[in-house]
């Protein structure tokens, strides 16, 4: 199995032809940092380009989100047990009074995809969570919000980080469909992402 099918499976979101090829390639004795880094991360960013341009939309991103997903599932443990580096940690949450995932879910998935560790704090995560998770060792918290009202907790947690002296040692992003980059500035966050693909480039970028 050719690294480029495994890469074409994931953007066609063939998730059975995905995992077929990743334990095809992994039997044949290709490292699963190899096929971590030349097949699952540039497919997704290709996906993410492809969004970006208008080609594809939320519906076709999940699928290959969750096509790369089953592939990552294999290679875990082989990128566990070989110390392979990881791109960073994310704590990921949606905030406080806020039950919507679905934007979250698609995000968590794209980092990881990008190589990124996640730490899903799932829905109505209250700050002190966002702020035990720097503890656990996040470099990056990732806020989401589809409610204007629930909004203001992003900043709570903003000003919680900052109480617990922890403010200067993790990067904040955050988004979803009422947050702007005004508003990110105004709560004193590191940056604004309006879709899970250019969420993967922020994080990159903030941790660069």
């Amino acid at each position: 199995m050719e690294l480029k099918q495994i890469f074409d499976n994931v953007i066609e979101g063939a998730a059975p032809a995905v995992e077929a090829g990743v334990k095809e390639a992994l039997d044949a004795g290709v490292s699963a940092d190899t096929i971590l880094k030349e097949a699952l991360i540039p497919a997704m960013d290709e996906v993410g380009r492809q969004y970006e341009e208008g080609e594809v939309f939320v519906p076709e991103m999940l699928v290959a989100a969750r096509a790369m997903q089953t592939g990552l599932a294999l290679l875990k443990p082989h990128l566990v047990s070989s110390g392979a580096e990881s791109a960073g940690k994310v704590a990921i949450g949606t905030v406080k009074g806020d039950l919507h995932d679905i934007g979250k879910n698609l995000v968590a998935m794209m980092l990881e995809g990008a190589g990124f560790e996640i730490m899903d704090l799932g829905v109505d995560v209250p700050s002190q969570a966002f702020v035990d998770a720097v503890g656990r060792g996040a470099q990056v918290i990732g806020m989401s919000a589809l409610l204007t009202t629930t909004m203001s907790n992003m900043g709570v947690t903003v000003e919680a980080l900052k109480a617990a002296g922890l403010r200067d040692k993790v990067k904040v992003m955050v988004g979803g469909a009422p947050v702007t980059q005004d508003f990110a500035n105004q709560i004193g966050a590191d940056g604004f992402a309006a879709d899970a693909s250019s969420a993967t480039r922020l994080a990159r970028e903030l941790l660069g």
